[in-house]
């Protein structure tokens, strides 16, 4: 049984409520719009496996560092992970086109920032999305997922609401 800790579009952001989080997991899997090296730094200090896929808002140098689509399997699980790739019955043909080639058993993305999981029967996979756990954009909340991962299935699956959007600025 491997503990995961599920975030995406953390826009340059990281504290002490998401690491905690990633504290309790096997392994942190980032959905893209990383931001800045600095999350990947205060990920990387936790000492656990991590698994990233650049955004649209990382430049040139996240591109180098992380691909676009990851694909890997953890407990009998196929996994694929990309940043912008849509929901069920309405994604891009890129990402149709890798789920049909690779025929994953849990399709995750991010970029929406919209927390959402729902099954899709067509392609017979789990989809997930863990919302945004930074500052940055529309939502009101900001969320990642934690769940595990045993004999090929998602179990104990939850949402973590980590508190609303928007910072005081400090003068």
């Amino acid at each position: 049984m491997k503990k995961i800790a599920l975030i995406s579009d953390t826009h340059s952001h990281i504290d002490d409520a998401i690491l905690q989080h990633c504290r309790t997991a096997d392994e942190v899997w980032h959905a893209g719009d990383i931001g800045s090296f600095e999350v990947v730094k205060a990920l990387e200090d936790l000492g656990k496996p991590i698994r990233m896929v650049y955004g649209n808002i990382d430049g040139q140098n996240f591109r180098r560092a992380f691909p676009l689509n990851l694909h890997f399997e953890v407990e009998g699980l196929k996994v694929f992970i990309t940043h912008i790739g849509g929901y069920p019955g309405r994604m891009y043909k890129r990402v149709i086109a890798e789920i049909k080639k690779e025929k994953p058993g849990l399709y995750i993305c991010g970029h929406s920032h919209i927390c959402k999981v729902m099954p899709d029967h067509k392609n017979n996979l789990l989809h997930m999305n863990p919302g945004a756990c930074g500052h940055v954009g529309f939502h009101k909340i900001r969320t990642i997922l934690l769940f595990e991962i045993e004999k090929g299935r998602v179990e104990n699956l939850r949402v973590v609401e980590l508190g609303k959007r928007g910072r005081i600025e400090k003068e």
